[in-house]
């Protein structure tokens, strides 16, 4: 394999990359917790979209448990993207981890 046919497959692979990034930009996951009282929507990117918070979860008197719960959705919501992510760059790279890559 010569050094121009390395180069054109590289330039292929991030042209690909380039276009699975965008495609996950657009794709969003939702986290649900404390019976769906709280639930948390993520997109490809690691961008949180929205919380929606049941109104009858919200106590002045314990507001550490709304943040408890908050904290719980967003944390499984983005847990969900990484693996969707993980999921889409192990087919785009044929199985091989490249550290770094997204």
């Amino acid at each position: 394999m010569d050094m121009e046919q390395i180069m054109k497959q590289a330039q292929q692979l991030q042209q690909r990359l380039g276009q699975v990034q965008e495609d996950l930009g657009k794709r969003n996951v939702s986290s649900s917790v404390g019976g769906g009282m709280v639930e948390a929507t993520v997109n490809g990117r690691h961008q949180v979209l929205s919380i929606k918070i049941d109104k009858e979860v919200i106590n002045p008197d314990d507001p550490e448990m709304l943040q408890d719960l908050v904290v719980a959705a967003v944390n499984d919501a983005m847990k969900t993207a990484q693996e969707m992510i993980q999921q889409e760059m192990s087919g785009l790279t044929g199985g091989i981890n490249i550290p770094g890559l997204f």
